[in-house]
């Protein structure tokens, strides 16, 4: 499929910095986004939706990456199929 500006996928946020024990405040999860701007391979802006607000990661910023598997924090993908 191809991103589109309005498309609603997953984000997969980064989860906060391991502590001393390992464990982290916060996991990595997947949030609601939709797509805000499209660039070259599959690169997209996203309005991030937070149960805290939301988070804007433009294309000049960097924007976010598509990962379909191995979803690593910082990129994207299409909701699963339930």
């Amino acid at each position: 499929m191809k991103p589109t500006v309005g498309r609603i996928v997953h984000y997969v946020s980064y989860g906060t910095p391991p502590r001393s024990d390992g464990s982290q405040a916060f996991t990595s999860q997947c949030r609601s986004a939709i797509i805000t701007e499209v660039g070259e391979n599959n690169i997209v802006g996203l309005c991030v939706l937070n149960p805290t607000g939301m988070f804007f990661h433009s294309l000049a910023a960097g924007g976010c990456h598509h990962q379909e598997n191995e979803q690593a924090g910082g990129s994207w993908h299409w909701p699963e199929r339930v």
